[in-house]
């Protein structure tokens, strides 16, 4: 997170990215990382999430599952089929059996249920980084 390493040069602001349709969904967890020091940017849609990666790449993205148009499933297939790398916790509300599996196969870092616990999110974010720099 924010801080200043040896050099005495501040470290770089990670930043989230939040692709949820639900703006109230975007706002809370924007709410709980901006005040545990990322930086955070906001998507209602995939649209929007793959117009703003060429110049402003997030260093997680924390995906609704659910969603009108492409669902957060489509959109991991599509940053793969594009070799967009980025360690995603998925989120969602309406837990099927074998989605979880199917998210994990993708790629997802992280299958969290709504409603989410901040910590469990939290934590969910730093392992996904870390894992994702292990493989």
């Amino acid at each position: 997170m924010v801080g200043t390493p040896a050099s005495g040069m501040p470290a770089r602001l990670i930043r989230v990215a939040i692709l949820d349709d639900d703006a109230s969904v975007r706002t809370a967890i924007s709410r709980l990382l901006r005040t545990s020091a990322f930086g955070v940017d906001r998507y209602g849609t995939s649209a929007e999430l793959f117009n703003a990666l060429p110049t402003n790449p997030p260093d997680c993205l924390v995906l609704d599952l659910q969603m009108p148009g492409l669902n957060g499933l489509e959109v991991m297939q599509y940053l793969n089929r594009t070799k967009v790398q980025i360690p995603t916790v998925m989120i969602t509300a309406h837990d099927e059996i074998g989605v979880r599996e199917s998210c994990l196969a993708a790629g997802a870092r992280a299958y969290l249920r709504k409603p989410l616990d901040g910590d469990e999110l939290l934590r969910a974010i730093a392992a996904a980084m870390a894992s994702f720099k292990h493989t």
